[in-house]
C-alpha cells in the first residue's frame, strides 16, 4: 500500500502542528510542511504530494491567491486542494463553492475527525 503524503500550507505553527499529528497517527499519512503560500507552491512542485490542505487567511499571499497560483501551474494544477478556514459565513460558502477544490474544513476541526473528513472530501479509501 503507497503511503499518502499531504502538504499543509498554513502560517499557523499550532495549527500545522495539531494536523500534522493527526495525520501521521491516526492515518499514517506523510506530511509536508509549508508557513506561506509561496514556500507550499515550490513544495508541491518539488514533492508532488497526493492532497494540499490550504489555510485561506495568511500574511503575505492569502490561501485564495496561493490556490489561484497552484491552478496556473501545469505541475501541480491537478493536485486537490482542501481549504482550511475559520471563514464559515454564507457569503465565504459562496465563494468557495465557485473554486475549483476538493472541499473545505472549517476551524476549529476536532483532530480526531480531521482524517475522516479529509478522506471522505478527496474519496480516498485508505
Amino acid at each position: 500500500m503507497v503511503t499518502k503524503r499531504v502538504l499543509i500550507i498554513d502560517d499557523d505553527l499550532g495549527i500545522r502542528k495539531i494536523v500534522q499529528i493527526s495525520l501521521e497517527a491516526v492515518a499514517g499519512w506523510k506530511v509536508l510542511i509549508a508557513a506561506s503560500g509561496m514556500e507550499g507552491i515550490e513544495i508541491a512542485q518539488t514533492e508532488q504530494p497526493d492532497a494540499i490542505l490550504l489555510d485561506v487567511m495568511m500574511p503575505g499571499m492569502d490561501g485564495i491567491t496561493t490556490l489561484g497560483k497552484i491552478k496556473e501551474n501545469p505541475h501541480i494544477q491537478q493536485i486537490p486542494v482542501i481549504l482550511l478556514t475559520a471563514k464559515a459565513q454564507l457569503s465565504e460558502q459562496k465563494q468557495f463553492a465557485e473554486l475549483q477544490i476538493a472541499g473545505v474544513i472549517t476551524k476549529p476541526f476536532k483532530a480526531t475527525n480531521l482524517v475522516e473528513q479529509m478522506r471522505s472530501l478527496l474519496q480516498w479509501q485508505d
